[in-house]
């Protein structure tokens, strides 16, 4: 390899370097360009305040971030029972409760504070009517790429912080 070859390759590496500090081509695109699209729930974890783990159902769900700012969020029980009647609007008082308890589920608009890596969701209807107009409930964006997104949810209403894990749509 002669001289100058060599120097090229070590200007373009060093370019490299400065311009994708991570590695990451996409780092280019907004935290909010990034997050438009529909994500797949893979897992989530829960932790109390002392620090002690909190046990998470079996859930199926997806949120999908839209570009004009609207967002919807759920997640459901996938060990929940099947109704005896076949009939949604018929369910025995138990099987109410277990699929009640089981869901959540809310929509409403967001915003992205792109330097702190934070999505602030105003909520405008949920199957939780406790959070109805709470405005700028805060997901901390862990990580995100192509193909995979996490967040946590520093405070659940019953002061949990949640770690959740999605994948992108195909």
């Amino acid at each position: 390899m002669n001289r100058r070859c060599a120097v090229g390759l070590c200007a373009a590496a060093l370019i490299s370097a400065v311009a994708f500090p991570d590695g990451s081509i996409a780092q280019g695109r907004s935290l909010r360009d990034q997050l438009v699209g529909t994500w797949i729930y893979v897992s989530s974890t829960g932790t109390r305040e002392d620090g002690s783990a909190v046990e998470r159902p079996k859930l199926q769900g997806a949120v999908t971030y839209t570009a004009d700012s609207r967002f919807h969020f759920i997640t459901v029980r996938s060990d929940a029972p099947k109704y005896a009647s076949g009939d949604s609007a018929r369910p025995s008082p138990d099987e109410a409760m277990a699929i009640a308890s089981g869901v959540v589920a809310y929509t409403g608009t967001y915003t992205v504070d792109e330097s702190a890596k934070t999505i602030h969701v105003n909520i405008e209807t949920s199957s939780f009517p406790n959070l109805v107009g709470t405005p700028n409930q805060r997901r901390i964006v862990r990580s995100i790429t192509d193909e995979e997104l996490k967040f946590t949810n520093p405070r659940t209403p019953a002061g949990i912080t949640l770690e959740l894990v999605f994948k992108r749509a195909k």
